[in-house]
């Protein structure tokens, strides 16, 4: 499944140009330019309510890998920290994929198809997309995601998977592992163990939602607007961008109708 939405992706990503990511956030909003709305809480923390500083994004920022250790078998025994060494990572979604009896073999579940580097460059062939091929494209990449997002929901009501309380870690199988990694990376707070609970999809697909700019709102969208701008999942974003029609279940979430910021109204009186 990934293996075709890399391509997908990448030629749209390429095609439009339009992907913009803050480095230390991990926001992202689809469009020319960043919007002007201050959610930036700067690096670490140290700063809150301030306006982004947008820079080139790419595929890995829409879809955000989310790895994990790859076990022999689901209920082996648990992993030690000073094991965390001995076993690969791989994508969470292609573990749980293998765990319920998906074939190894398949080159789309194979590791030389993890190749993430490309998502960086370019990608031959994707100057000479026409709009009806982007359009195509597009459709097929919304509905490669929605029939991800659907699988996972299946096997997650089937097999156990562990996300940790306090970081993005996933573990596949019924009791997370001992590999004390929690809080190391990015700006997580947290040090130590983790602290598992029940995973839900966005835990393995996550949905990076994003501003969208309806064609009635500003060119730059603004802070007074926030609570009028549509929010969502930044894949159908870029795929209604390329042409794709977005299913009827996001419509709120799009406010498709909605003003585009607060009305001043003119109160008549007298004569």
């Amino acid at each position: 499944m990934r293996s075709c939405l890399l391509g997908v992706f990448s030629s749209m990503a390429f095609q439009l140009s339009s992907i913009h990511y803050l480095s230390w956030l991990a926001k992202i909003y689809i469009g020319e330019q960043g919007h002007l709305i201050p959610t930036c809480w700067g690096y670490k923390h140290r700063a809150k309510n301030r306006v982004h500083e947008w820079v080139k994004g790419g595929l890995n920022d829409i879809l955000v890998p989310v790895e994990t250790f790859h076990l022999n078998n689901m209920f082996q025994s648990v992993i030690r920290h000073n094991q965390r060494f001995d076993f690969d990572r791989i994508p969470a979604v292609v573990e749980l994929c293998w765990q319920a009896g998906a074939d190894h073999h398949d080159e789309n579940l194979n590791s030389s198809s993890w190749n993430l580097e490309a998502t960086k460059g370019n990608v031959d062939g994707t100057e000479s997309l026409s709009p009806n091929d982007l359009a195509l494209i597009a459709k097929e990449s919304l509905e490669a995601w929605e029939t991800l997002r659907s699988g996972m929901e299946k096997l997650l009501m089937v097999y156990p998977v562990k996300v940790c309380k306090y970081c993005s870690e996933v573990h596949v199988g019924p009791s997370g592992h001992k590999a004390r990694l929690c809080g190391v990376f990015k700006y997580e707070s947290w040090k130590g163990d983790h602290f598992w609970t029940k995973a839900n999809v966005d835990n393995l697909v996550p949905p990076k939602i994003v501003w969208r700019r309806r064609p009635h709102d500003p060119l730059v969208l603004v802070n007074e607007g926030r609570d009028f701008y549509g929010r969502v999942p930044a894949v159908l974003d870029l795929c209604t961008k390329a042409g794709a029609i977005a299913p009827a279940k996001y419509n709120i979430m799009m406010k498709v109708q909605g003003l585009s910021g607060p009305v001043n109204y003119k109160i008549l009186q007298g004569h």
